[in-house]
């Protein structure tokens, strides 16, 4: 029955990885310099000027985009970025059919959706 121990080592472990939770702060250094350049200076900028509309979600946002490939590449360079140096985020990318919008869905943990607002005003059209 050596097995059993094993079992409830890895057990804990997840239990312990799955209770960690990183602050609610962009970690800037997850990014090397041309990749912060890039993420904060170019991709964000870019993409806050091709936002349709926000929507509220009870956990976070979703932000329409069109939906041509040259943004969805975007969108996609973007969200790669951001898992990286906001981990808190839950990030889904979506395509509409038919040639319809793109969506990037900011979800997680409560507190999240405050810091959406707060970190990406920017992004709400007025």
């Amino acid at each position: 029955m050596r097995i059993l121990p094993l079992v409830v080592a890895i057990i804990s472990a997840i239990g312990v990885a799955a209770t960690h939770e990183s602050p609610f702060a962009c970690d800037r250094s997850a990014l090397n310099p041309e990749q912060r350049k890039r993420h904060f200076d170019e991709l964000g900028p870019k993409l806050r000027t091709l936002v349709i509309q926000a929507r509220e979600l009870p956990n976070g946002f979703e932000f329409e985009f069109p939906g041509d490939r040259p943004t969805f590449e975007l969108i996609a360079e973007w969200s790669a970025g951001e898992h990286l140096c906001c981990p808190f985020f839950d990030i889904d990318l979506r395509l509409d059919r038919e040639g319809g919008a793109a969506w990037i869905r900011l979800t997680g943990r409560n507190g999240v959706k405050e810091f959406i607002r707060t970190d990406f005003k920017r992004w709400f059209k007025l």
